[in-house]
């Protein structure tokens, strides 16, 4: 079978590989030399100035990491993809490549916590303009779209209360103003969402989380046309946010459960979140796969899955939660998702542990929210899990009205 007919979760086995196996191996080698000796002057030129394929030094490119690239690329059914140290210098990068003193960039309220201190805090500084709006008023991101856009940037579900946007609309839209349509699909993976297929022109992960799975290794990457991840890269190449191909390889390792490890995921989260909604010391369950979320129909639309994460929040706030979370068992409470553990934490000290309290009530984040990334583990084990810890938090917890 054709690679570009193969089904997304044999594409995420075997896709990007072939070309960098030696030696009959069938895994990917980790490649770890910093420069690559060419005895021909003329073809290291030629490979210098892009002329030929090849590499020649580790700040510019690495065939492991090539090969975790190529993969990522073809999930994401794009034309290139270039890597990065992290999520974060993913996100900073394509920012910065584009972006100059003048420019406006449209986003949304609710985006991670180091994605919003870059637009609060580090692009003003650069006389650089920015419009946040309400996550999922589409109506006041198309009117701050018609004064004037550089970029518009979206992240959909969002981290941590899994809010969504309409993908294709918002491209549309970003388009006719003239605005390069960045997504975030961390937390969706390409296994559930595909935002260029939806029109988006550039589509980013923070790798460390879904893709590479195992909690291991840290790495970023940006997928979309040649002609703009050409530009990303190059900027990426001078400044140095390199991924290491140790990590690469890792993520590539990682990469080849994707698909069984989503779909083991969601199928957790749906039932944690209907587990949620049924307690009484559960103030509110926020997962698109609800019917009550307020973006569900949307999420419908544009997702073929509802993914691994969702977050709700505790009567009786972060005294609440200081008592149920260490009475988990199978739960690793860290600041860290898109794991096979399944891991807790508040939005406090995780996804927004640079913000203030202001700050994140400004964003309808309440101190007591906890983040929820489900794992592989079985569903039966984590209700039970739940339902344990609850009556721990039930015994220490004077009743409502008392």
């Amino acid at each position: 079978m054709e690679e570009k007919k193969a089904s997304i979760g044999t594409k995420a086995v075997w896709a990007g590989e072939k070309d960098v196996l030696v030696h009959r191996a069938t895994q990917v080698p980790v490649i770890v030399s910093v420069a690559y000796n060419y005895d021909d002057m003329d073809e290291w030129y030629d490979v210098s100035v892009g002329k030929k394929q090849g590499h020649i030094y580790g700040r510019n490119t690495n065939p492991t990491v090539q090969a975790f690239e190529d993969k990522v690329k073809i999930l994401e059914g794009a034309e290139a993809a270039t890597s990065f140290s992290t999520g974060m210098a993913a996100i900073s990068n394509t920012l910065y490549t584009f972006l100059k003193p003048g420019d406006r960039i449209v986003s949304i309220k609710d985006t991670y916590g180091g994605t919003n201190k870059i637009f609060t805090e580090f692009l003003p500084k650069l006389n650089i303009d920015v419009a946040l709006c309400e996550t999922g008023n589409h109506e006041a991101i198309e009117k701050e779209l018609e004064k004037g856009c550089k970029i518009l940037y979206l992240e959909t579900p969002t981290n941590p209360t899994v809010k969504i946007t309409d993908i294709e609309r918002m491209s549309q839209k970003g388009k006719d103003a003239g605005a390069i349509v960045v997504v975030d699909n961390t937390f969706a993976t390409p296994i559930n969402q595909n935002p260029l297929k939806l029109g988006a022109d550039l589509v980013l992960h923070s790798a460390t989380k879904f893709l590479g799975g195992h909690a291991d290794a840290l790495g970023g990457v940006v997928c979309g046309s040649k002609e703009l991840i050409e530009q990303i890269y190059h900027y990426r190449e001078i400044n140095g946010a390199t991924l290491d191909p140790w990590a690469a390889y890792l993520l590539l390792r990682g990469m080849k459960t994707l698909k069984l490890r989503v779909e083991q995921q969601a199928k957790n989260a749906m039932a944690i979140a209907k587990f949620l909604l049924d307690e009484d010391l559960v103030e509110e369950v926020y997962y698109p796969g609800l019917k009550t979320h307020l973006h569900y129909d949307i999420a419908k639309k544009q997702m073929k899955g509802f993914g691994g994460m969702l977050s709700f929040s505790l009567k009786g706030g972060m005294d609440a939660v200081k008592i149920l979370l260490p009475a988990l068992k199978y739960a690793n409470r860290a600041a860290n998702l898109g794991a096979v553990e399944t891991t807790y934490g508040p939005a406090r000290t995780t996804s927004h542990v640079e913000c203030t309290p202001e700050e994140r009530a400004a964003m309808g984040i309440p101190d007591g929210l906890v983040r929820i990334s489900a794992g592989i583990e079985d569903t039966e084990d984590l209700i039970q899990d739940l339902t344990q810890a609850f009556e721990v938090l039930k015994e220490q917890t004077v009743p409502v009205g008392k």
